[in-house]
């Protein structure tokens, strides 16, 4: 399956920029990461959901995109990521995009036919029995029940995802664009035997994946830290590594493949044990969706003060007096405590430091909150109403918000996960 033209490198970070003004700033973190000896590959991604509520068309992440390139004078690969798609919302990003995020999880659970499960068994008895992952102080027996079990529950959804691959493939062309396989957003975590089934079945449909994106255990909710055993994800992840390794050299997969952290960003907790873990296999990582730029935009208009930390404040009072209805599409995704968001009054009272601190991740802080965090996050909506007023002020306080979104993107992401410095 080595067909692919584009590569997407060792090292990749997937950033997202739902105003589409931060492109210059998210490539300066990456800037840094190369000046300080690494290279971490920027993608910019989107989700139609995303672009649905701005408002926005993909081609406005390319062209920010393409204009940050051009200003910085970037001479390495980057990439517009359209991210979750599937077969009903891929047509709009086929001009726009080269990296194509498809996400099957909906469709976990849903069998394939039954003629396609037996051939499928039949077609890889030879991961019957004893299963030794690099890495792994246990073997797993692979049974065929097992393995039937795991096509039943996984199949469709890979069939699935073979589908939106061989549309993108007709409109793009071999080699033209990175696909990664999306099976995160899920209530449950694969195992690492499961992770390698679905491999093995993901070249069966011969789709050259690059990135696969698996589900961890533990809760990756929105902008905020891991919740969960550490330990326990830096087991899993090493596995998750072994059994794309033994994917790689057994079904043919690219030998670029590499696991993609769908983090919701901010996982600042497990950043050591992804580290850890690369060096330790000497592979690569794609750290998807690291900096929430838009919360970085509202800390550097609340920064800046006056008529910026005025809107600050309004988006956050409509947002509380909106929050059942922003908080519905990510219920899975976010834990707010409705006691610990200030009441608007509360908080048109605040300083420039005082709406910062709370909102800045910095979780040693005293006055962090991460329910009013996690309530602005999923706020934007509220901003993409506002229109040209939320636009203007961007525009008005660039050199403050860059600033922010650089910093955080170098500094509490990148350095931490690609060169091991703590955040």
């Amino acid at each position: 399956m080595e067909n692919s033209v584009l590569k997407l490198g060792k090292y990749s970070v997937g950033t997202g920029d739902r105003f589409a003004h931060q492109a210059k700033a998210q490539l300066q973190a990456c800037v840094q990461a190369l000046n300080a000896g690494v290279e971490v590959i920027p993608v910019w991604n989107k989700s139609n959901r995303e672009h649905a509520i701005i408002g926005s068309e993909p081609s406005s992440a390319r062209q920010a995109a393409d204009a940050a390139v051009k200003a910085l004078q970037w001479k390495h690969p980057y990439f517009c990521d359209a991210d979750h798609i599937t077969l009903e919302t891929v047509g709009r990003f086929m001009s726009a995009c080269d990296f194509f995020t498809i996400d099957v999880a909906d469709f976990i659970g849903q069998p394939a036919p039954a003629a396609d499960i037996e051939s499928f068994v039949k077609r890889h008895r030879d991961l019957l029995g004893t299963i030794q992952l690099a890495g792994a102080e246990e073997s797993d027996a692979i049974t065929l029940e097992s393995l039937t079990q795991t096509a039943q529950k996984f199949l469709g959804a890979v069939k699935k995802a073979g589908e939106v691959y061989r549309t993108v493939l007709k409109a793009k062309g071999e080699g033209n664009f990175i696909p990664e396989v999306s099976m995160d957003e899920t209530d449950i975590a694969q195992s690492p035997v499961e992770l390698l089934i679905i491999l093995a079945a993901i070249a069966d449909e011969g789709i050259p994946v690059r990135t696969i994106a698996p589900k961890f255990s533990g809760r990756f909710n929105k902008g905020v830290d891991y919740v969960g055993d550490v330990a326990q994800f830096e087991r899993e992840f090493a596995l998750d590594i072994a059994a794309i390794a033994y994917a790689v050299e057994h079904f043919g997969l690219p030998k670029d493949l590499k696991l993609s952290v769908h983090s919701g960003s901010d996982k600042f907790s497990i950043y050591p044990a992804i580290h850890a873990s690369m060096k330790r296999f000497d592979v690569g990582v794609h750290l998807k969706t690291a900096g929430t730029t838009w919360l970085e935009e509202l800390i550097g208009l609340a920064e800046a003060g006056g008529d910026a930390l005025a809107l600050a404040k309004e988006i956050y009072a409509e947002a509380y007096a909106h929050r059942e209805e922003l908080c519905a599409p990510y219920a899975t995704v976010i834990d707010i405590d409705p006691a610990k968001l200030p009441a608007p009054n509360e908080v048109r009272a605040w300083s420039s430091a005082q709406y910062t601190s709370a909102l800045r991740h910095v979780e040693s802080a005293p006055a962090y909150n991460s329910s009013l965090r996690q309530l602005l996050h999923v706020g934007y909506k509220i901003a993409a109403k506002m229109g040209s007023r939320y636009l203007d002020l961007l525009e008005a306080n660039e050199a403050v918000i860059a600033r922010n979104v650089t910093e955080n993107l170098y500094d509490r992401h990148i350095a931490p996960v690609f060169l091991g410095r703590k955040g």
